[in-house]
């Protein structure tokens, strides 16, 4: 009988078709589409690892364009989801990555797109925040500021990790408990968003440096 892991494995390369992620060339994820069916995966979560999220793709999109952020750096990817900017920032020269997930499927999403991409992402289960300080060089958060609860544990968690000397970065389209008197904007993008429909325009979306004397942008 297979493990819990393989079936899920199975589920995803049956359901979610590897799809390139746009405006980044070369790199591929397993994407959900309307007749996925993941509501038959087994899981309480919402299966936001299924779609590449505007956050993740600026980061992603950055790392491309400026790959010496992240070359030879140790970096811990909070709320890694489908490991896009994992996968972005090791193809970018990064010397390794720390994928954390509270979902399980979503962990087992993030090594079946590493995989597909020909890069190694390290998964990290459970909730981050509540952890010591990780010995990274850089912290980097894809859309971590989606949910009003969650956000205060997210900036007390990197506030924590900048104070140790550890490099903050955050890619968000400006979602609406983004701290910006905490951020100080580095480079912006138009990108497509989770949720969004077929034809619909890309959004504006921006990477910040956490920086507690920052002025917002």
């Amino acid at each position: 009988m297979p493990s819990r892991t393989e079936s899920i494995e199975a589920f995803i390369r049956r359901n979610l078709p590897l799809r390139p992620v746009p405006g980044l060339p070369g790199i591929v994820l397993h994407t959900a589409y309307p007749g996925s069916g993941l509501r038959r995966l087994p899981g309480a979560l919402a299966p936001y690892w299924a779609w590449p999220w505007a956050g993740g793709l600026v980061l992603a999109r950055h790392f491309r364009d400026h790959p010496s952020c992240v070359r030879g750096r140790r970096i811990l990817d909070l709320g890694a989801g489908s490991g896009l900017v994992g996968i972005a920032a090791m193809l970018a020269g990064a010397g390794s990555v720390l994928a954390a997930e509270v979902d399980g499927n979503g962990l087992v999403a993030l090594s079946l797109n590493a995989t597909a991409n020909g890069v190694i992402l390290t998964p990290c289960a459970g909730d981050a925040l509540g952890l010591p300080v990780p010995d990274v060089d850089l912290v980097v958060g894809g859309d971590v500021y989606y949910d009003a609860e969650l956000a205060p544990r997210v900036t007390g968690f990197l506030e924590r990790c900048r104070a140790a000397g550890i490099e903050v970065l955050i890619g968000d389209p400006g979602r609406a408990h983004l701290p910006l008197e905490r951020l100080q904007h580095l480079a912006g993008y138009e990108v497509p968003d989770f949720g969004a429909a077929p034809g619909d325009a890309p959004r504006p979306a921006a990477v910040y440096r956490l920086d507690r004397g920052a002025v917002a942008f």
